[in-house]
């Protein structure tokens, strides 16, 4: 399966992104994870791009994607906005891994109307624990912008509790995939699930946090199992 690299002017600033299938197939677009890249799609692409129009961005401050003086989720939320404006998606399935799950989930509060199917990947909305510790930057060379570490990490400190108190607004059929060895805690993503009024939750029991790279069978199994039902 071939993927294409692109570019694309958005607000002014330039973002990355990797496209697989067909152009007239039905579009999905996946939002990667904190420090991570639109490339950590890949092996899901390969498979999913035989069917779909497979799409995964490069988020503010990662990849090919512009570094900003500002990072917040709400911001990168807007951006897919911006996005999927720009390429003409109307309507779209939406598949978001930790960071990008919780964008993903900001974005079906805010506009339901643009989601076909809403998959999320082993993360909860954030909520009110034990706080972060914010890091200090790393003398090593990074393959993205450490800026978007404290500012993502402060949001997650002092979480907006309505992202919480408006997944009863995201209308579209939900799955949520947890990792059975993963850190987030399985009681919030089974809270999440009772609170989205159409969602299903699958737990991948051998998988991490990363579960599209610890069990890739079995993610796409739940995946593709979930966008034909």
């Amino acid at each position: 399966m071939k993927i294409r690299v692109n570019q694309i002017e958005l607000n002014r600033l330039t973002f990355q992104y990797r496209e697989s299938g067909e152009p007239s197939a039905p579009p999905i677009v996946a939002l990667h994870a904190l420090g991570k890249s639109a490339e950590s799609w890949d092996q899901v692409a390969a498979v999913l791009g035989e069917e779909y129009r497979f799409i995964a961005l490069d988020q503010r401050g990662h990849g090919g994607s512009a570094a900003t003086s500002t990072y917040t989720f709400e911001l990168m939320c807007e951006d897919l906005l911006h996005f999927a404006d720009a390429m003409d998606l109307e309507r779209f399935t939406l598949i978001g891994h930790s960071m990008g799950g919780t964008v993903a989930y900001l974005f079906s509060e805010t506009y339901p109307s643009r989601v076909e199917r809403l998959i999320v990947e082993d993360t909860p909305p954030p909520f009110q624990d034990k706080p972060f510790e914010i890091p200090s930057k790393p003398s090593d060379p990074l393959p993205f912008d450490w800026l978007v570490v404290p500012s993502i990490l402060r949001q997650l400190n002092e979480p907006n509790p309505e992202w919480w108190a408006r997944l009863t607004d995201i209308s579209t059929p939900t799955l949520v995939i947890g990792g059975g060895s993963s850190h987030i805690p399985k009681n919030k993503l089974q809270e999440v699930s009772e609170l989205i009024p159409n969602c299903e939750l699958v737990t991948i029991k051998d998988a991490g946090h990363f579960v599209h790279d610890d069990s890739l069978p079995a993610f796409l199994t739940a995946v593709k199992r979930f966008l034909h039902s």
